[in-house]
C-alpha cells in the first residue's frame, strides 16, 4: 500500500516547475490531484503524463487564486469530483523578481500580494471545512527571500512572509480540529530564480556555496517527498515546521539560519537546529 493512496491533493501552481515536482511525489505514492494553473494546455499536459505514469486521477483547473469567486469553484469542483480534500499546497506565486525596492510600483507589490497572501488566505479558508473532516493538512510555501532579506525580492519576500505568519496563526487555530499546517521554505531552481541570478549573479553563486548540500533542492526527490511527509500520517504529530528544501537529503535539517519558531507539540518548542532523521 503507497503513503497516500486514496487521498486528494489540491496542488495550486502544479502544472510546473516545483509544483509538478510535487505532482510527481505525490502521485508516486497514490494521491489523486487536483492541479491549478493559468494554462490549461500545460496542465493537461501534466494531467496525462501523471495518470499514465502512476495510474491515479488528475483534475486540472484553469483558475487565479487572487480572485476568491475562482478558488470557491476549484474548492466546489474538487469535492463534486472527489467527495473530499486532504491536502492542501498553496504553492502558486506571481511577482516581479530582479527589481530594487525603489523600482517597485504599487501593482508591483499589489501582483504579489494578491497571488500570494490572499490566494493562500481563499485557498485556506474555502478548503477548511473539508480539511477538518478528513483531520487533513495545509503546506504553505514561503522563501529565503524574505528570511534572509535577498536583494531585488522586495515584493516576493513581503508576500512569503504574509504567507509564514498567517500559517502560525491557522497552526495555533486548527491544531485542536486535527489539521496541521506547515510551510516549507524551498531553494530550487525556478524561472523566478533563473531572472534573479541574471540580476544578481555574485549573490546567487553566493548563495549556492552557503548550501550545506552544494545545490539547489530537486522539486521531486527533495521538496516533493519532503511535502509527501508532511501530508502523511508519518507527521501527524508536527504543525509549522518551517524548512530550507534546499538543504534537505535523507533527512529533515534545520539550518541556524532556518526560522523554526516551533513545532506544535505538547509541551516542546525548539528554537535552535534540529535534524529528525
Amino acid at each position: 500500500m503507497k503513503r497516500l493512496d486514496g487521498n486528494v491533493t489540491i496542488i495550486t501552481g502544479g502544472g510546473k516547475g516545483i509544483g509538478f515536482g510535487m505532482a510527481t511525489a505525490f502521485a508516486r505514492e497514490g494521491s489523486n490531484l487536483v492541479l491549478t494553473g493559468r494554462n490549461m494546455e500545460r496542465l493537461q499536459q501534466a494531467q496525462q503524463k501523471l495518470e499514465s505514469e502512476w495510474g491515479v486521477k488528475v483534475l486540472p483547473i484553469v483558475a487565479d487564486g487572487s480572485d476568491e469567486n475562482a478558488v470557491k469553484m476549484v474548492v466546489a469542483k474538487t469535492v463534486e469530483t472527489f467527495g473530499k480534500i486532504d491536502t492542501l499546497i498553496n504553492n502558486a506565486q506571481v511577482s516581479k523578481s530582479g527589481l530594487p525596492l525603489i523600482e517597485h510600483t504599487r501593482e508591483d507589490i499589489d501582483l504579489a500580494m494578491f497571488s500570494g497572501v490572499y490566494a493562500a488566505f481563499f485557498y485556506m479558508k474555502e478548503c477548511f471545512p473539508y480539511l477538518k473532516e478528513s483531520r487533513g493538512s495545509v503546506i504553505n510555501f514561503a522563501s529565503g527571500a524574505g528570511l534572509y532579506g535577498k536583494p531585488g525580492q522586495s515584493s516576493y519576500a513581503a508576500a512569503k512572509e504574509g504567507i509564514r505568519g498567517l500559517s502560525r496563526v491557522a497552526a495555533t487555530e486548527w491544531g485542536p480540529d486535527g489539521v496541521r499546517v506547515n510551510v516549507v521554505c524551498p531553494l530550487a531552481m525556478t524561472e523566478s530564480l533563473s531572472a534573479w541570478k541574471e540580476s544578481y549573479p555574485e549573490l546567487f553563486a553566493k548563495t549556492i556555496r552557503d548550501i550545506p548540500l552544494g545545490r539547489f533542492a530537486d522539486p521531486v526527490e527533495d521538496i516533493g517527498r519532503t511535502c509527501v511527509f508532511l501530508a502523511s500520517e508519518d507527521a501527524a504529530y508536527s504543525a509549522f515546521i518551517a524548512s530550507k528544501a534546499g538543504q534537505i537529503e535523507s533527512s529533515i535539517v534545520f539550518s541556524p539560519v532556518v526560522d523554526l519558531p516551533r513545532i506544535m507539540m505538547p509541551a516542546i518548542a525548539f528554537s535552535t537546529p534540529v535534524s529528525i532523521s
